[in-house]
């Protein structure tokens, strides 16, 4: 992890600050910002959201999905975490904190638009800090690169269905058109334009090619994304003026959320006698989010003033951090996963194989 994403929380911050200052001081720029918008899509925010994602997605090789058989038990924990467990999870936690137990401090006209933003952070699974997670935990490279190719396939096809499933149950009027079109513009478009580079950049330089664009990419990336928090906190900055308390509410259901489903993946690969090298990253991958995808989403569904915009920011303003802690967690336990029976005689039968 470069020095740059080692702080990003702090850069987060500071884009929050400069947001809600730009917002007060120049609020008719942003409004002007605001109305460029092309089918409820908005063009300057559309650019950062494909300059932050496509980068990331360069990153996946596909071809690694011939490799998931390998990992059979980490894979199947972690796609029941990711799609069966962490939205669901949090759609009860948005009901339960948001809906319910801090209803009385929160805008009453954005408690629903709160809650679709947690939901629309849970729905996707990290594709790009993985990588940084799982090498931090000294993670097998095959298992997590196989894993996120075939979250990003799934995505493909369930990310809607997951989020207008929730939101329905949230009693949440769902904009179908308007998500499908988010869905095709910051998932499949930009995974055919990922591949097509990455692809191109291999055949025409290989590996060390890849290497070198990667690198230039990934600072683009995240400069990007922090513009796009200007921009977001600009909007939303005489809201938080206005109850500094959101930003603090908002971050318990994720905080929450984060360490259950990282827990619950954890004890199932250790149950299922899974190595610890392929049961880190199944923890990560099964708590982290893909904070930009659900960025955009929110902006393309409820509008850049709306509360499910600043719910998916507030996971970005804790990422980091808080992966951080899950990875000191796994690699800190790893003489109690490893004296698990069934890892033991996972172990065992491996050498006596080997």
């Amino acid at each position: 992890m470069s020095t740059f994403e080692r702080y990003l929380t702090v850069w987060v911050a500071l884009c929050i600050i400069a947001g809600i200052a730009l917002g007060h001081f120049f609020p008719n720029v942003f409004h002007l910002i605001g109305s460029a918008e092309v089918a409820k899509v908005n063009l300057p925010v559309a650019v950062l959201i494909w300059l932050m994602i496509i980068p990331m997605l360069v990153k996946i090789d596909f071809a690694a999905l011939s490799r998931v058989k390998e990992h059979w038990r980490g894979i199947g924990v972690t796609l029941f975490i990711n799609w069966a467990v962490k939205p669901f999870s949090m759609a009860f936690l948005g009901w339960l904190f948001i809906g319910w137990l801090f209803r009385p401090y929160l805008p009453a006209d954005q408690i629903n638009s709160y809650i679709a933003g947690l939901i629309l952070l849970a729905a996707a699974p990290c594709t790009a800090m993985v990588f940084v997670w799982s090498n931090l935990s000294d993670g097998e490279p095959h298992f997590t690169l196989s894993q996120v190719a075939l979250n990003d396939l799934i995505m493909v096809f369930a990310f809607a269905p997951i989020v207008g499933l929730l939101l329905g149950l949230s009693a949440i009027t769902v904009p179908w058109e308007t998500l499908f079109l988010s869905v095709v513009l910051y998932i499949v478009v930009p995974v055919i334009i990922a591949q097509i580079v990455r692809r191109s950049v291999i055949a025409s330089g290989g590996g060390e090619a890849l290497s070198r664009l990667l690198s230039t990419l990934q600072p683009v990336s995240l400069v990007a994304l922090l513009a796009t928090l200007v921009l977001l906190f600009g909007f939303q900055g005489e809201q938080i003026l206005a109850q500094p308390l959101i930003i603090a509410i908002l971050a318990v259901p994720i905080l929450i959320q984060v360490y259950f489903n990282a827990g619950l993946a954890y004890v199932l690969n250790r149950a299922a006698g899974e190595a610890h090298c392929v049961a880190g990253p199944s923890a990560l991958i099964g708590a982290s989010n893909f904070f930009e995808l659900a960025v955009a989403a929110a902006i393309s569904l409820f509008g850049f003033n709306s509360g499910a915009a600043l719910a998916t920011v507030v996971g970005v303003l804790i990422e980091v951090p808080v992966m951080l802690s899950v990875v000191k967690i796994v690699n800190g336990t790893r003489g109690w996963y490893e004296a698990g029976a069934t890892v033991r005689q996972r172990i065992a039968s491996e050498k006596a194989g080997g």
